[in-house]
């Protein structure tokens, strides 16, 4: 090799180097898997549970986040039944959500309908017990009344003790916000509470990005703060008054930017939800193809 072609390859070395970081990230980072949350099919997977998971996977979608339902149990099925199924499916159910305390139900749903559904408040030991026993890894408390500063002591209290018992069960426990956990309430933002009187080896926190940007908040900076709490991630997208959800990849939130800082804090799983669409498969169909493109 002469002086020439030894200067040449070493040039390419050097910028093949300087590439090779973002590359290896890129990497990293599509190899983590793409789930939905089926709160998104809430109302419908009921009448169908099998037939709407293989649609599901059809569409490409590889994990499941579950959450309640009109029926008892897992969608009207016991916890190993609805392991079976989804496995059957060449799908991965990696996580579930219960209530924090008494549920106040959302515009739209029909409460009249709705079982009576155990909570944290009142039933942790046995929602614990019954997520760990169906071998999920991931127990998340969807949400928690924080309207005062009383609401939000208690709220510590409780998310602690159900963090201590779910370590004792092999449950990693999470924490999923809304837009409110960011408001000042009382001299105070809750998501701060719980993030400093709450150890992180008792609860973590699955970050709904779109909830969070309608807040006004940068979820790269909330990987920055805390990284490596955020292992699950909820994937939402808002119009460009942050009045409706729409479709990942359709909205405001610049998911291309987060998604690249996401392994700072820790993201192991996407989970794209949509509250209340109108056609659930349609949108699901449209967010993952947006994904594909920005992964």
């Amino acid at each position: 090799m002469n002086r020439n072609e030894f200067l040449q390859r070493s040039s390419a070395l050097l910028a093949g180097s300087l590439f090779m970081p973002s590359i290896l990230s890129s990497q990293a980072f599509t190899k983590k898997p793409l789930g939905v949350q089926l709160f998104t099919l809430f109302g419908k997977i009921d009448q169908d549970v099998k037939g709407n998971l293989q649609k599901l996977a059809e569409l490409g979608y590889t994990e499941i986040e579950s959450a309640f339902s009109f029926k008892p149990g897992f969608y009207g099925l016991s916890g190993s039944d609805f392991m079976s199924m989804q496995k059957d499916l060449g799908l991965k159910w990696v996580s579930h959500h219960v209530i924090g305390a008494p549920f106040k139900p959302r515009p739209g749903m029909d409460a009249s309908r709705m079982p009576k559904l155990p909570t944290l408040k009142n039933d942790a030991n046995e929602l614990v017990d019954t997520v760990a026993a169906a071998g999920v890894k991931y127990m998340v408390c969807a949400n928690i009344p924080i309207e005062n500063k009383a609401e939000v002591a208690e709220a510590v209290e409780l998310l602690t003790k159900t963090g201590q018992a779910a370590k004792k069960a092999g449950l990693v426990f999470c924490y999923h916000n809304h837009d409110a956990e960011f408001k000042m309430i009382d001299g105070q933002r809750a998501f701060d509470v719980f993030s400093k009187e709450i150890p992180a080896d008792l609860m973590k926190f699955e970050l709904d990005l779109g909830w969070a940007s309608k807040a006004g908040e940068d979820p790269v900076a909330l990987f920055a703060q805390q990284p490596g709490r955020f292992p699950l991630c909820h994937l939402k997208d808002f119009d460009t008054d942050f009045k409706n959800i729409v479709p990942v990849g359709t909205g405001i939130v610049n998911y291309k930017r987060i998604l690249d800082a996401s392994t700072k804090g820790g993201v192991q799983h996407f989970f794209v939800e949509h509250d209340m669409p109108k056609d659930a498969f349609e949108s699901l169909s449209i967010s993952k193809k947006n994904l594909d493109s920005i992964l």
